[in-house]
C-alpha cells in the first residue's frame, strides 16, 4: 500500500529540494498551526514547504489536554464568535477531516445549588450545543445536553464525592491524540505535495534590499550543514518562540506572546470508576477529569514561565496543586503513587500590554495573524481546535487580497489520512482481529490511531509476523507500531518514537525508559543506526527519563528547569 512516507531517505529528498528550489510558501513551526498551514497551502497547489528545529507536535502541540473543544468556559467572557468558531470545527473534524482521530467525549458539569446555578448553567450549555448544531449547519455531530439528579450523575461518575454536587449537566465535547493530529497535517500535507524536513532550524531570514523577506537560511540539526530556501513568502508558526523568530529579520513590527504552562497528570483507568469526564472550575483555570482507553489525564494549570522554552516540566506544587483540586470532586483520593505520567506544556497567549502576567488565564485565545514586515507573515494564539481557521488566515495573508480570492482555502473539504475509508475499516474490524488473533479494544486503538492506514501498518506485520506482538513494556502498543513510526512518519529517534508517537513517555512510571532497549531493537536497522548509535540513543534516552523524573520533584519552576536541562539533546539544538 502506497502512502505518504516521513523518513529518513524522504528527509534526504526534502533537503535538496529545500536547497535547490523555490517556494510559494515556507513555513516555519511544525506544530499543529504551522501543519496546518502547511495543508492549506499545498492543498491551494501552492508550492509549498515546512521546517521544524526538533520532532514534529514536540512543543506545544503535543502537550494539549488532548481536546478539540469549544471552549465552554469562554461563554463567561462572552466570547461567542470564538465558541461558534471552534465549535463549527470540532464538528468538521468529528463528522469529515479527522473522524478516526477525533472522538465525541461526554463531560459532567457538577452543580453545587439546586435551582439558580442549574439554571444559567443550562442556558449556557444550551448555547453551547446551539453554537454547535448552527455551526454544523443544522446537524447534531454530539449529542446534547441532559440535565442528571445527583443519582443520575454518580451512575455516570461513581468515584465522585458525595459532598461535591447536587446534581449535573452532561454535555459533550471531544477528545483527540494531539500529536498524532499534527503528524497526519504534515504527512496530508506532503500527500498534498509539499516538502517537509524536521530537526531543520531556522537560523536566519533571507531579506533583499528593500527589506522584502525571501526565504530563509535553516541548519541540518542531524549534520550541521546550513542551506538557504528560497521562498516568496514566510510563515511564522513558531508559538512560544515567535518573538525569537520574528527577531531574525530586520523589522520593528511583531507579535508579542507570553509562555504560559499548563500542566497535566495521568492515572490509571481503573483507578477512577467512571464513565464520563469531568469538567470543573478553578480559581486559576479549568481542571478537566478526561478519559481515555487505557487512563485518565488530569489538568490544568495557567501560570506564567520565564525559564528555557524547550523543556518546560511540572513542579512538584504543579502535582500537588492538580491533585488537589481533583480529590475535592474525587471519593477515589488519588495519591502521588496512583500517578502514571506527568507533562508539561507552553501556551503561546497573545501578550496585550496592559495585561498582567498573573491573569494569564484571561487572555483571549482568539489568534492573531500580521505582516512583520513584507513576505514574512507571523500567526499567534489560537488553539488547537482552530488550527485549521488559523492556518487560511496565515495563508491568505500570505498570498495578498487578490491572490488569496483567486486560490481560496479548500481545507474544509479535505479529509486528513486515514479518514477515507474509515468506515470501511470499522466494517473490517471483526475479521481483522479474527486474522491477527487480536480483540476488540486492540482494534479500537488500532482504527482510532490509523483510520483507514491500518492496511499499511498490517502490511509491515504480513512482511515480519513479530511486529504483530505487543511491546514487552507496555500491552497498549504493538511492536509494528514502532516500525510505523520509523517508516511513515519521521520518527528520528527513540525519544521521538516514545514521546510523540508510542507515547509511553507520558503514560508510564518508567517515561518509556524499559521499553528502550525493544525499541531501539526494532528502529535500529530501519533508521540505519550502527551499535555505536543505537547505544547513543539508549543512553541518552534514559539520560532524559532521569532528568524528567528529577525535575519534577522541585518544588519552583526555575529549579524544575535547570534539573531538566542536566540531560543534554539526542540532537544540539538551535532553539
Amino acid at each position: 500500500m502506497s502512502i505518504p512516507a516521513l523518513n529518513p531517505s524522504q528527509r534526504a529528498t526534502a533537503l535538496h529540494a529545500l536547497e535547490t528550489e523555490t517556494f510559494d510558501i515556507l513555513v516555519i513551526g511544525g506544530g499543529v498551526t504551522g501543519a496546518g498551514s502547511a495543508l492549506d497551502a499545498a492543498a491551494r497547489g501552492l508550492k509549498t514547504a515546512i521546517v521544524e528545529a526538533q520532532d514534529w507536535a514536540s512543543g506545544t502541540s503535543s502537550r494539549s489536554s488532548r481536546l478539540v473543544h469549544g471552549g465552554l468556559r469562554y461563554l463567561y467572557n462572552l466570547d461567542f464568535a470564538l465558541v461558534a468558531e471552534a465549535l463549527s470545527e470540532r464538528g468538521r473534524l468529528i463528522a469529515k477531516l479527522a473522524p478516526h482521530l477525533v472522538k465525541p467525549q461526554p463531560f459532567l458539569w457538577p452543580l453545587k445549588q439546586r435551582v439558580i446555578e442549574r439554571a444559567y448553567s443550562a442556558v449556557g450549555v444550551g448555547l453551547y450545543d446551539t453554537l454547535a448544531v448552527l455551526g454544523a449547519g443544522g446537524h447534531k455531530t454530539v449529542p446534547i445536553q441532559r440535565h442528571l439528579t445527583k443519582a443520575g450523575a454518580k451512575k455516570r461518575f461513581a468515584d465522585v464525592r458525595d459532598d461535591a454536587l447536587i446534581g449535573a449537566i452532561e454535555f459533550y465535547d471531544a477528545r483527540v491524540d494531539d500529536a498524532r493530529l499534527v503528524i497526519n497535517l504534515v504527512r496530508s500535507a506532503v500527500r498534498n505535495g509539499a516538502t517537509a524536513a524536521s530537526r531543520t532550524a531556522v537560523v536566519g531570514l533571507l531579506q533583499a534590499a528593500d527589506g522584502r523577506v525571501t526565504g530563509a537560511k535553516v541548519r541540518d540539526l542531524e549534520t550541521g550543514r546550513e542551506i538557504e530556501v528560497k521562498a516568496r513568502a514566510v510563515i511564522n508558526a513558531t508559538g512560544v518562540w515567535t518573538e525569537s523568530t520574528q527577531g531574525l529579520a530586520k523589522t520593528t513590527s511583531g507579535l508579542k506572546v507570553l509562555a504560559s504552562k499548563g500542566i497535566h497528570i495521568v492515572v490509571p483507568r481503573e483507578r477512577i470508576n467512571a464513565e464520563a469526564g469531568m469538567f470543573l472550575r478553578t480559581e486559576k483555570s479549568v481542571l478537566f477529569i478526561i478519559p481515555w482507553q487505557h487512563y485518565w489525564v488530569i489538568g490544568t494549570t495557567d501560570t506564567a514561565w520565564h525559564e528555557q522554552l524547550k523543556h518546560p516540566v511540572p513542579t512538584s506544587a504543579d502535582i500537588d496543586y492538580v491533585l488537589e483540586h481533583a480529590n475535592a470532586v474525587l471519593s477515589a483520593n488519588l495519591t502521588r503513587a496512583d500517578i502514571i505520567g506527568t507533562f508539561a506544556g507552553l501556551r503561546p497567549l497573545l501578550q496585550p500590554g496592559d495585561v498582567a502576567e498573573a491573569k494569564s488565564a484571561k487572555v483571549s485565545r482568539e489568534h492573531t495573524t500580521l505582516e512583520a514586515a513584507p513576505g514574512l507573515v507571523v500567526i499567534a494564539g489560537g488553539k488547537l481546535t482552530t488550527y485549521r481557521v488559523m492556518a487560511a488566515d496565515a495563508v491568505d495573508l500570505a498570498l495578498g487580497k487578490d491572490r488569496a480570492k483567486a486560490l481560496p482555502s479548500i481545507t474544509k473539504a479535505v479529509p486528513l489520512l486515514g479518514a477515507d475509508g474509515y468506515e470501511a475499516i470499522l466494517r473490517r474490524s471483526d475479521a481483522i482481529a479474527d486474522r491477527y488473533g487480536w480483540d476488540a479494544a486492540r482494534l479500537t486503538h488500532l482504527t482510532d490511531r490509523y483510520g483507514s492506514e491500518l492496511d499499511a501498518l498490517l502490511e509491515l506485520v504480513d512482511a515480519d509476523p513479530s511486529l504483530g506482538r505487543p511491546l514487552g513494556a507496555s500491552d497498549w502498543y504493538l511492536r509494528a507500531e514502532v516500525a510505523f513510526a520509523c517508516l511513515y512518519e519521521g520518527a528520528l529517534h527513540i525519544e521521538d518514537i516514545l514521546i510523540q508517537r508510542v507515547r509511553l513517555n507520558s503514560t508510564s512510571p518508567d517515561r518509556g525508559g524499559s521499553a528502550v532497549d525493544e525499541v531501539a531493537a526494532i528502529a535500529a536497522p530501519l533508521l540505519g543506526w550502527d551499535a555505536e548509535e543505537t547505544e547513543a540513543e539508549k543512553a541518552n534516552y534514559r539520560a532524559r527519563v532521569a532528568a524528567e523524573l528529577a525535575a519534577q520533584e522541585q518544588t519552583t519552576d526555575a529549579a524544575a528547569s535547570a534539573v531538566r536541562t542536566t540531560a543534554e539533546d539526542m540532537v544540539p539544538s538551535a532553539l
